[in-house]
């Protein structure tokens, strides 16, 4: 077989693994943009104040998320091993672990109007994003559990569950926030509090729908018996692969939560345009995430076959199929930026034109990040699949908070380009991230063979 057919027939292999996740991916993400296209007809004000909220609820699940993430390349290999002892030991300690992380956690989003006061922000919207986490925030520790059962299951190549799943609760978002944000059918009308109580409903029934799958599918993993049972060994190697994990994540989430901070800063119409172009930018960015998942698992096996040509494959044919489709991004972005702004805007509400016109030009810039985003979320999943996370973090850290953060603070607040100036800063962080990553990868691979 010629090196150009094993690509293309790893590219197959890629998506058919990949497929799934994508979708499940896309469902999920669709959860957050159903909150954000509803409470932008009920206002402005609801559409920013839950923009502010879901940052902050989103940067605790991306640091609680780490275990998660760690699961599915040590589940892969020992999968792939036939070691499933590791396979129970080390699930079962990411939901300790998402447990303990959780519980710290949901303290600081009960008292977050004071933080996002100190970080400069509306009083309104702050109050306003206080009301949503304290009830969204208990669905913290459910949707990590679920997250931890996810990456279980796609490690042991059953993608088909998470994406039914995830399509399951975005139908169950959807419906609770059409009854309790509008009050319609008789519900009583709660606006963002409506919005926060379909979210709690979601991770309760995701991780639900994930345990049950488990227990009837897997029922000589043994997954829940003796749950309370402590396996320290297996819990520090998880903490060892994980921590850096949900670093690399905070540091560019914490660059987009970041961002939105500062169009909050600029005013509440900047904050609502952020909230919005984030959305189709966001779902975009699915598909990359997905396939970097399936990437995860695949280099994940061919760390368990020590074959650095088998790795190459993954890493050439990921790359290709995520360029491809982020090329049809870019040019979607482009050529309806306009419509697609206009969709999540009520026009009857006076801030509405604002909103429209600073989103449009958000959309160029995020057209802009499409391809550089794509590449390293790609890189970053060979690399786990090759437990490769610390030096990654260290890359993600100098590339958004090194280079993206002072571009964004420079340009967003002082100079003219104002919430464009804040999204450049964006663009240069992921830019210098998709190369680093690159050139990390490029350096490990021939490490494989020897491992």
């Amino acid at each position: 077989m010629s090196n150009t057919t094993a690509i293309k027939a790893e590219g197959r292999t890629l998506l058919a693994l990949g497929l799934p996740l994508i979708g499940s991916q896309v469902a999920g993400f669709a959860v957050h943009s159903t909150d954000a296209l509803m409470l932008g007809w009920y206002s402005v004000e609801a559409l920013a104040q839950s923009a502010l909220g879901g940052q902050l609820y989103f940067l605790a699940f991306i640091l609680g998320s780490g275990f998660a993430w760690a699961i599915l390349p040590m589940v892969a290999k020992a999968a792939e091993d036939g070691d499933f002892i590791t396979v129970r030991r080390s699930t079962r300690m990411g939901l300790w672990a998402s447990t303990m992380i959780g519980l710290a956690l949901v303290v600081p989003m009960w008292w977050s109007e004071s933080l996002l006061l100190l970080l400069g922000q509306n009083p309104d919207n702050a109050a306003g994003a206080q009301v949503y986490l304290r009830i969204a925030g208990w669905g913290l520790i459910p949707f990590l559990w679920s997250q931890v059962l996810r990456s279980y299951l796609s490690a042991m190549e059953r993608t088909g569950i998470v994406f039914w799943v995830s399509l399951a609760v975005l139908v169950l978002n959807a419906a609770v926030n059409y009854l309790l944000i509008f009050g319609n059918f008789g519900f009583p009308e709660l606006g963002i509090r409506g919005a926060a109580i379909a979210s709690l409903g979601v991770a309760v029934g995701s991780f639900i729908g994930f345990a049950v799958y488990v227990q009837i599918k897997f029922p000589d993993h043994d997954m829940f018996s003796r749950f309370w049972r402590a396996d320290w060994d297996a819990l520090r190697n998880l903490f060892a692969l994980a921590l850096p994990i949900s670093g690399t994540g905070l540091a560019e989430s914490g660059l987009f939560a970041a961002a939105t901070f500062l169009l909050g800063i600029l005013g509440t119409a900047q904050v609502a345009a952020g909230n919005i172009v984030i959305q189709p930018a966001a779902l975009a960015f699915m598909f990359h995430l997905g396939l970097s998942q399936a990437s995860t698992v695949r280099a994940g096996q061919a760390l368990s076959h020590r074959d650095a040509s088998e790795l190459r494959r993954i890493a050439v044919a990921g790359f290709a199929v995520s360029m491809a489709f982020g090329l049809l991004v870019v040019a979607a972005f482009v050529l309806f930026r306009t419509e697609i702004v206009s969709a999540f805007l009520n026009f009857d509400d006076p801030k509405a034109a604002d909103v429209l016109a600073i989103g449009v030009g958000l959309m160029i810039i995020a057209a802009a990040f499409q391809l550089v985003d794509a590449a390293q979320v790609l890189a970053l999943g060979v690399l786990r699949g090759l437990q490769d996370t610390r030096v990654p973090m260290i890359m993600a850290v100098v590339s958004y908070w090194i280079i993206g953060m002072p571009i964004a603070i420079g340009l967003g607040l002082y100079s003219p380009l104002g919430p464009y100036g804040v999204w450049i800063g964006l663009v240069a962080g992921l830019t210098a991230a998709a190369v680093l990553l690159w050139w990390r990868y490029v350096r490990m691979e021939g490490s494989v063979e020897q491992r």
